[in-house]
């Protein structure tokens, strides 16, 4: 009966003196101290009244990504829900979080302390630091004396956390995760290698939550980088040489962006997987290219699904390019209709997913739950996609980004895909714009590399050779960012705004403006 705690007690039992966890820039944990440290916090919380299902609300910087894992282990050692805070949401969304979830406790970064302050009547807030100027609670003071190692009791099948969606196509939700659903393998003990895992995932997302403990049950160190920037990950690669990388692929656009990653001795990475957003098929080729002897995924899940992975088998990216490959067994998939049936191989239609072990559900959310978790098992996904002969996966696009154009349909990811293939696009994002007499106009936000000069002629005819003349957008804009979450994932709820897709080429309203970064 492994709970998600159990395995930072085997790794500090076997290699306490090991570093467990590093943020770049800011410190370290070992193993040994982040057990201890847990356990005398968890006593802390009991003191505080936290109950065996009581919820630990987590609204932490990611330069304070050290007293997160700190505080996520000795919220499940007590017994608790731990719920990660989205600290770039607005205050009322926040409060529309905490007020959904209800937490007994809430452990905040000192500067975010508006964002929780007066959420929830009675909840006890916690800060990183006291600033001297306004009266405030350390975290730090509620550390027990007593650092031996506790555990509340608790079942495999009790909820452990609440992680809240990025809500990129509406408002977020509270996905309950299980200790028993919380990942694959709960506890491992791998042979203890130390070589570091860099990613830079908030670690209020599913990715970013991932990571605490992954590296650990394959016997490495985490290596996290509190905010990502093309400059720093290239000089942790030469220096901190770690073994496996986890990006996401506006990362990897910022990296084969810049004139110095070619030059970075990559050699060190055995493991590289890029997933949180599609990418496109020619640009992890690029990606990949750096780092000709590591295995190189294009992963796919999703926070819903949670056990359900589908890696890319090596030698796949240039065999299947553009596919996100097979199902990891024991989880299932297939691609039905609109009507719940199957489809030939090639043709696109809806992702189910089956994932391992029991489902996942809504928080508090009994209607929305059965909408997406079915009661047969399967997980609608709400993505697109299509098997080849091979039984490869590609996922062409939301359902969502679905465009209809006089009655044709636009597969958003598409038309994107044939963008990047214009040496002078960075980025590039496309929607679409309600129209009179087609239904639906296809429009294209486009980011040029730094130096280039893109016109909507050239633009024009890359997409000609590369998708149907229906597909081609109409209308670009040229803008210096596109907007997107703390993942990184593009806002294109967003980009849908009628203040963005009627604004003049260039142009993008100042409400959708927001840097990928955290």
């Amino acid at each position: 009966m492994p709970l998600i705690p159990d395995q930072l007690r085997w790794a500090a039992e076997t290699v306490p003196d090991e570093i467990g966890f590093t943020v770049a820039g800011v410190g370290e944990l070992t193993l040994a101290r982040w057990h201890a440290d847990s356990s005398r916090f968890a006593r802390g919380l009991i003191s505080l009244g936290v109950e065996p299902g009581d919820r630990v609300a987590l609204a932490l910087l990611p330069a304070d990504a050290l007293a997160f894992v700190v505080a996520y282990a000795a919220t499940h050692k007590a017994g608790g829900v731990a719920v990660p805070i989205n600290t770039r949401m607005s205050p009322a969304e926040v409060r529309g979080v905490l007020t959904h979830c209800e937490p007994r406790v809430i452990v905040a970064s000192s500067s975010v302390r508006h964002l929780v302050e007066g959420g929830v009547p009675g909840a006890r807030i916690l800060l990183t630091e006291t600033d001297g100027e306004r009266e405030g609670e350390a975290w730090t003071s509620l550390f027990d004396s007593d650092a031996s190692d506790l555990q509340v009791d608790r079942d495999e099948d009790d909820l452990a956390d609440i992680l809240y969606t990025s809500g990129t196509t509406s408002a977020p939700k509270g996905v309950a995760i299980r200790h028993s659903n919380s990942a694959m393998i709960i506890t491992a003990t791998p042979r203890w290698t130390s070589r570091p895992w860099l990613h830079a995932s908030p670690l209020f997302t599913f990715s970013g939550m991932t990571f605490i403990y992954q590296p650990m049950r394959m016997g490495m160190s985490t290596l996290y980088l509190p905010r990502f920037s093309a400059g720093e990950c290239l000089r942790l690669i030469n220096e901190a040489k770690p073994a496996a990388c986890f990006l996401v692929p506006a990362m990897v656009e910022m990296l084969l962006a810049d004139p110095e990653t070619p030059k970075a001795d990559w050699s060190c990475v055995t493991s590289l997987s890029v997933g949180s957003a599609p990418i496109a098929p020619a640009t992890l080729v690029k990606m990949a290219a750096l780092v000709p002897d590591a295995f190189v995924t294009n992963s796919y899940s999703m926070t819903e699904a949670g056990t359900a992975y589908f890696m890319l088998p090596k030698g796949g990216l240039a065999s299947h390019p553009g596919a996100v490959g097979k199902p990891v067994p024991p989880a299932e998939v297939r691609i039905l209709d609109d009507d719940d049936n199957p489809v030939a191989v090639g043709e696109i239609g809806n992702i189910h997913v089956k994932p391992a072990g029991k489902l996942r559900e809504y928080y508090k959310a009994p209607e929305a739950s059965k909408e997406i978790f079915g009661a047969d098992g399967w997980l609608r996904t709400g993505d697109l996609g299509k098997f080849d002969a091979d039984g490869y996966l590609y996922v062409v696009g939301r359902a969502k980004d679905l465009i209809i154009r006089g009655g044709l349909n636009v597969y958003a990811a598409d038309v994107e895909a044939a963008l990047f293939e214009h040496p002078g696009v960075q980025e590039a994002a496309v929607v679409g714009a309600p129209h009179d007499v087609l239904g639906e106009e296809v429009v294209a936000f486009v980011v040029a590399k730094p130096g280039a000069a893109l016109s909507a002629e050239e633009l024009t005819a890359v997409c000609k050779e590369r998708v149907a003349n229906y597909a081609v957008p109409c209308r670009f804009h040229f803008v210096d960012e596109l907007p997107r979450n703390a993942t990184g994932k593009v806002l294109k709820r967003e980009l849908h705004e009628p203040a963005n897709l009627s604004a003049s080429p260039g142009a993008i309203a100042p409400a959708a403006a927001d840097k990928f970064g955290r």
